[in-house]
Order: C-alpha cells, then structure tokens, then sequence
C-alpha cells in the first residue's frame, strides 16, 4: 500500500551495481484494496520491467501476513538459480557470509549465517569479520536445531565471541586456534582503519570550519535490535547535512539502552534513537534527571525524516508516540479456543484496551499490534490501572512468553524540539 519507497529504489540500484537480478514480492495481498498494478507501473517507471508485461523480471504476489504466494515466491527465486546455473561445492569446511547478528540475553551473540560452499557443521571453529568461536548450536528458519547446513542454507549460529557486521564473510577452519589468530588480526587491522579514519576526520572538520565558520553538530547515540539496523542508519544518518549542521554520531551498538548510553548522551548532549530496543529503567532515571531527547522508533525512514527536518529546521509539530502502560507477563495461559492469554501485572500507567501495543522481549520489540482482549477476571473491561492483574490477548499473536512485557502506546501531536 505504501507503492515504491526510497529502499526499494535504493534496492535497485545496489542491484544493478552488482549485476545481480531482481525477483520482486508485492506484499499484502490480504487486504481489500491491494493495488499490484500501481505497484508494477511505479517499478516501471525505475525500468524493472514484469514478464507479464514483455519484461524479463518476475513479479510475485504476497501476503506476508496470510502465507499467500509464498511458495509462488520460491519457486520464482529457485527458476532464477536454475536460469543462471548457479552451483556450489558441498565438500570441505564451510565459507559464507553473515546476513544479519544480534546480541542475546540468554544466548549471547547470535549470527544468520548464509553459506555459499562447503558444509557447516556443530563443533566447527569459525571466523566471522573481527569474531572468532566454535559453532556451539545452529538452528534452521524454524528454529529447529541441526547438526549441519550445506550451501544456499540460512542459519543461525551460536558460539561466536561478538556480533559480527552483516556483510562479513564467514569461514570455518580446522582448529580454533588459527580461528583466534585470524580474527586478532582483523581486530588489529580495524582498529588501525579507524583511527586513521577519526584522524582524517579531525582535519575535514577542521579545514571545514576554517572554510565555513562554526559549523553546529547534532549529537546520536544510535542503538538497534540487530547489527544490520545499527549499520544502516550510521550509514543514512551520516549522509544528512547542510551547510549549518550535520550529523555526528557519539555512539552506537547493539542491545537495549542503557545507563552507560544515558550517561554518555549527558556528557555529549546528544539525542538517543531506540530502533526497535527500548532503554532500562536505571537508563531510564537518567534520563528524566536530566531531561534527555530519548526517541524509539521502528521504521528506519521515519528516523531519517525526522533528523532531516529538524538540521533543516522544519521544527512543525509532529505526531509522537508516549508509552501509558507497561504491563509484565507472570503467566501465559492456552485455550484452543481464544489462543494464548497472558497473565500479567500492570507495573506502568494504564493498560487501555483499543490502544497500539508492542511485546518486548529483554527490551527489545519482537511484535507490534493491537489488543483482541483485555480481562479482569471473568470481566472484558477497557482499561487496567498500575499495580492491578489482568488477562490480555494479544491480537494474531501466540507466542507471549513469562517474562516478556507488553508496552500501551498512543499517538500526540507535540511541537518539535529536536
């Protein structure tokens, strides 16, 4: 419904300029008003072309939500493989390349490992970027744990020392050892870059200011659900900037926020961004002691819109998200009639009943979404004040866990400060 976004014509080029070809999903073709024909002719319009329409790309349609198409969508990605005769070797240790990393509360660094030759296996020692480890446990896209993954197979792997950048290659090798060598040599080499890199950018800033006159500065500190995220805004983030301001970015990292984060935003008077993680309560005293801009968002182009208003000045209001409840799940309770109801205790403000919610997990979103019920006992009831016990069902989502929290949210119009 959203039509053809700037990442998708982004996409496209990084497509082209790697000389790969495009199999295009238009998604959400579960609701009423789905439009693919608008979709096709705005990629049209970017020259990508659908076979149906004497062009040599193929066009899917799904819906995400429903499971519709998907197996449509594979068959087209396995079509394109066998067009290209793409193959790989199965024998011998494994190379691959990190598609995204997070870092775990209870299993510590987690790496999606693609791979492209050879046969990962458990117990292998591996290099990963800068990170070294042995393969400790792989699951599959199901979760399910195996013992190996041969090419073209996606999969997580625990045991490695830290998160890895996406993008990093990935190689098993035959000892840890060699695996530690390797990867202190990376560390070494990066460090080096980047000192090399904060020194170049001391004399820019100061030939610039020389050139320009004061140049002023917005202060981030950027923290993210996975690696994947953190990477892309720094990389966005850092390309906003007019002749009066740019972007510096203090810190970022992967994980919730915390007192540290808080701290250094103090000294550094800089704005917090939360993608899809959420700042603990130590981080969050500081933050109310000393009045810090402490921002979540979910949506990657709404961080960029927002800091490219503020540098160019378009101080409008806008529509901002304040959390009114918390609640903390003690209890999750299955009928196979409602689904999953989670027993929780309201710690937080108020839980309203026709409010947006999120489920965080360790302070990170693992889903956005409504409520289908809120009770108290036996009674449907619209709202449940701090310190009271209730039942909530989460709308098209069973996987409510002991443990996890569910955040009550609303949208207010407030002036802009940034």
């Amino acid at each position: 419904d959203d039509g053809v976004m700037p990442q998708t014509k982004e996409a496209i080029q990084h497509s082209r300029a790697a000389g790969v070809p495009i199999v295009v999903a238009v998604n959400k073709m579960d609701k009423p008003d789905a439009n693919p024909d608008r979709v096709m002719q705005e990629l049209v319009a970017e020259e990508v072309v659908p076979e149906d329409w004497g062009g040599d790309t193929q066009f899917v349609r799904v819906s995400a939500k429903t499971g519709e198409g998907i197996d449509q969508l594979l068959e087209a990605v396995l079509l394109q493989s066998e067009v290209l005769e793409l193959k790989a070797v199965h024998d011998g240790l494994a190379k691959g390349i990190i598609v995204e990393s997070s870092l775990d509360k209870g299993r510590g660094p987690v790496a999606t490992v693609l791979v492209q030759s050879g046969t990962l296996k458990r117990g292998d020692p591996i290099v990963a970027g800068p990170e070294f480890g042995r393969v400790r446990a792989m699951f599959d896209e199901n979760g399910r744990s195996v013992k190996s993954a041969g090419p073209s197979i996606p999969v997580q792997v625990l045991g490695l020392s830290g998160t890895p950048a996406a993008g990093d290659d990935m190689i098993a090798l035959a000892d840890e050892r060699k695996a530690r060598e390797v990867a202190d040599l990376r560390r070494t080499k990066h460090r080096d870059s980047r000192l090399a890199e904060q020194k170049a950018t001391k004399l820019d800033q100061l030939f610039s200011q020389m050139a320009e006159g004061e140049v002023a500065y917005v202060n981030l500190i950027v923290k993210a659900d996975v690696q994947g995220s953190v990477e892309a805004l720094r990389e966005s983030l850092l390309k906003i900037e007019t002749d009066e301001a740019k972007v510096r970015i203090v810190a970022s990292g992967v994980g919730g926020i915390t007192e540290s984060d808080a701290n250094l935003a103090v000294t550094s008077n800089a704005i917090i961004i939360g993608f899809n993680v959420r700042a603990d309560a130590s981080a969050r005293r500081v933050v109310e002691e000393h009045g810090l801009d402490l921002r979540y968002y979910s949506i990657i182009y709404e961080v960029i819109d927002d800091v490219k208003k503020a540098i160019s000045g378009l101080l409008s209001p806008e529509i901002k998200e304040e959390i009114i409840g918390l609640a903390e799940v003690r209890d999750v309770f299955r009928s196979s009639k409602l689904g999953a109801i989670a027993g929780c205790m309201v710690v937080e403000g108020t839980v309203k009943r026709h409010n947006p919610i999120r489920v965080l997990r360790d302070n990170v979103v693992i889903y956005e979404g409504a409520l289908e019920s809120l009770r108290r006992f036996k009674d449907d009831v619209n709202e449940v004040k701090a310190g009271t016990e209730c039942g909530i069902g989460v709308k098209n989502y069973n996987d409510v866990k002991s443990g996890d929290h569910i955040e009550v949210f609303e949208r207010v119009e407030v002036a802009r400060e940034l």
